[in-house]
């Protein structure tokens, strides 16, 4: 085969150590300080402002309330709860630090200075084990710091967030409590437990203990119900880790995190894009994992927020769309499988008369998901979100479509998908000219509720498509069949206005500014209206003019959105014109991102804008820099991940694409647009004829392993390496004196 002449030279702990995060001044709050976490528990490390103490905060996804839903709203039923935070109490005062977010290893180390002397440190979020470490050195003038556990008060951080804020909208007058945490130890472990009103408990337990050189805590955070076990399997947790040489505790960690980053490579000439797009990857594996926590609002490491919960109607989408094309496929798998296992919840959140064939999930969840949805016709004011489930399928497809596993289609994403499409089915119906239309629903927070809303039938129209691919795929005669060609054939066009664009419904222009894109759904990620289709470029172009024309209340997700709509227009500069709009007064320093609350979602959106300048495969067409920005003269991709099962490597130096190769790992054929000029030479491990079109497409048709390069030079030897650093731009995340982020977070209270 011909990968054996393809070259990986990657020195990946001399790669990721130029985008390591750097702080020579003492971070003060969530949105500047180090982040750590394993897909389930999370740490972050700061000072703590006016002592001379240093705060380690520490998570745990699934630590929730499990109230019933009476008030409506998880953000207080079901909320995600604070756990506590540690102080590490110092003799002297603080007067500074250097500390170094190790990208390579994922652990934080480095030293804090005080006018007594210093405190040597590591810390890691264990990548197996459910427990924090962290090791202290201090010196002569620092022998006596010491570690203070503080509780949190389990509190829904929506209502902590209402009080201090003066906002009764978020609060909760009838909001109780939950008890007091109780303090008490067993042998050398201290433990503090956390008793729900709803019933279940929460437990960290803790040791310090001497090592080689200085002291190392170990704290392990558990979480019960119905039952109230927590404490016992906290105790047992720390007890079996202190058990563990730290070496081996530490060498397990890095061998998880080394395995974890070569599953793709990418690099490009702009250092502090590249370092962002590096530190998401690190975000993505300390967020979740395979068989650990869905990734909510926050990820591991929540704070007070009006938004302490799943949003569906694009946070959940958005965080987890960076995971296809970077091939990091396995990590993916907690959305699907938090959907599937709460099948149940997801039937019960429909009303009773739908609950035989249909499923939904409305605007915001805790992990069980449970909450009702609205019933599309029946409400005529506010929010009426009907899509979200199938949004939310959306992903569940790509997951598909990169891994053609027909197991996973039949067994999981089919019959969820059409539970979410059945829903939609039950509130159609025919005007005098045979047109279907959908009864009124409300475009994700845009606060009106209108009939054929775009958001809704973009959704629709590509459901009923995919089941239709789905049967057969599969060879399913499934008595809806006949019912999925209809709405295709007959569904009502998109409300679209000549000068405006598509609108957001039937007779509801985009009127006022709106941070969301969910009226262009169809446009991305659905790719229904493409600028391949006669006529639709003008379209697209049209609407998103339009809907960046209204600036006031766009947020750091609009840009990511804008610069994905650009790159499917092939327009690189303006896709990375928009996405640049993030470092001006979205990011934080550390590329995390906060609105009223902390956010995950756009950081991450924006790997997958960066993903999007670089491969697209959506149409069965793989295109190998599509969007290539001119700024971006040198870039090397190396198994990115593309639909129908292929993983795709490709190097342009100079703005010309040097080669291209493709692999199949599921046997499907394609259509290819490689972006070399002609001539050029195939080196190909097959004997199947290639087939060339017009634009530059080739129809391609590799058996399962198989693997083509198209190469512009006539030697057979390609390298995969990383591009030249900008030295000026190196490190330049954290708190340091290459941080060029500007500070203004949380910039519309309004919303």
């Amino acid at each position: 085969m011909v990968s054996k002449n393809v070259e990986i030279n990657v020195d990946w702990p001399q790669f990721l150590a130029k985008h390591d995060m750097i702080w020579d001044n003492c971070p003060e709050k969530w949105e500047d300080s180090p982040f750590m976490g394993n897909g389930l528990m999370g740490a972050m490390l700061f000072k703590e402002p006016g002592m001379a103490a240093w705060h380690l905060e520490v998570y745990r996804s699934d630590v929730q309330d499990h109230r019933d839903d009476s008030h409506g709203s998880p953000g207080f039923s079901r909320a995600r709860l604070p756990i506590g935070h540690f102080l590490l109490h110092f003799e002297g005062n603080v007067t500074g630090c250097q500390l170094r977010l190790d990208l390579w290893n994922a652990e934080l180390h480095g030293s804090i200075f005080t006018d007594t002397g210093r405190v040597d440190m590591k810390a890691i979020v264990h990548s197996d084990e459910m427990a924090v470490f962290v090791e202290i050195i201090p010196d002569q003038g620092e022998m006596d710091c010491s570690w203070q556990w503080v509780a949190a008060e389990a509190i829904s951080p929506r209502q902590s967030y209402g009080l201090r804020h003066g906002d009764p909208t978020r609060t909760l007058n009838s909001y109780m409590p939950n008890p007091q945490s109780l303090s008490r130890r067993e042998g050398d472990i201290s433990l503090s437990v956390q008793p729900l009103l709803a019933g279940g408990l929460t437990a960290a337990a803790w040791i310090e203990q001497p090592t080689d050189t200085g002291r190392m805590l170990i704290v392990a955070v558990t979480h019960s119900y119905p039952d109230e076990s927590a404490d016992k399997d906290a105790v047992a947790t720390v007890k079996q880790l202190a058990a563990i040489a730290p070496e081996e505790l530490w060498g397990s960690h890095r061998r998880s995190w080394h395995q974890y980053y070569p599953l793709s490579f990418v690099s490009f000439s702009d250092t502090q894009l590249e370092s962002f797009y590096w530190i998401q990857m690190y975000k993505l594996f300390s967020a979740t994992r395979a068989d650990r926590a869905l990734i909510d609002n926050q990820g591991p490491w929540l704070d007070e927020t009006p938004w302490p919960y799943a949003t569906w109607n694009l946070n959940v989408q958005l965080s987890y769309w960076p995971l296809f094309a970077s091939n990091r496929l396995p990590l993916a798998q907690s959305l699907w499988r938090t959907l599937h296992s709460g099948l149940d919840s997801l039937i019960s959140n429909v009303a009773e008369p739908y609950r035989h064939d249909s499923a939904g999930i409305p605007t915001s969840t805790a992990l069980d998901l449970m909450a009702p949805v609205v019933v599309p016709g029946t409400v005529q004011s506010g929010f009426a979100e009907a899509g979200n489930l199938t949004w939310a399928m959306h992903n569940c497809w790509l997951y598909y479509r990169m891994t053609l596993d027909d197991s996973y289609l039949e067994e999981v994403l089919y019959p969820l998908l059409r539970r979410s499409i059945n829903y939609y089915l039950h509130f159609l119906y025919e005007d005098e000219e045979q047109k279907l239309h959908l009864l009124a629903t409300s475009s994700p927070e845009y606060g009106v509720v209108m009939e054929d809303c775009n958001y809704d039938l973009s959704l629709l129209r590509w459901g009923c498509e995919a089941l239709i691919y789905s049967c057969k795929r599969l060879g399913i005669n499934d008595d809806l069949l006949g019912r999925w060609h209809e709405v295709l054939d007959t569904l009502t066009e998109y409300p679209e206005d000549e000068s405006e664009g598509f609108l957001i419904g039937r007779d509801q222009s985009y009127e006022k500014s709106h941070r969301h894109y969910s009226h262009l759904l169809m446009i991305y990620p659905l790719y229904l209206i493409h600028a391949e289709q006669p006529g639709s470029r003008e379209r697209i172009e049209k609407s998103l003019r339009h809907w960046q024309s209204k600036p006031e209340y766009l947020e750091g997700y609009s840009c990511t959105g804008s610069a994905s709509i650009s790159a499917a227009l092939g327009d690189g500069n303006q896709a990375l014109a928009y996405l640049k709009r993030l470092w001006g007064g979205f990011l934080s320093p550390t590329t995390m991102y906060r609105e009223l609350g902390p956010v995950i979602e756009t950081p991450l959106s924006a790997a997958q804008s960066i993903h999007d300048m670089l491969l697209q495969s959506w149409g069965n067409t793989i295109r190998v820099f599509p969007a290539a920005p001119e700024a971006w003269k040198d870039i090397t991709i190396h198994n990115m991940r593309a639909e129908g099962g292929f993983l795709v490597s490709a190097v342009r130096r100079e703005g010309v694409t040097q080669f291209v190769r493709i692999q199949s790992l599921a046997g499907e054929p394609c259509l290819v647009k490689t972006g070399i000029s002609e001539p050029f030479t195939i080196f190909t491990g097959t004997e199947m004829p290639l087939e060339h079109l017009e634009d530059g497409l080739i129809r391609l048709q590799l058996l399962k392993g198989e693997e083509i390069v198209f190469s512009l030079e006539q030697d057979n030897e390609w390298i995969i390496g990383p591009c030249i650093s900008d030295a000026e731009a190196i490190n330049s995340y954290g708190l340091n004196a290459r941080t060029r982020i500007e500070r203004n977070h949380g910039r519309n209270p309004e919303l």
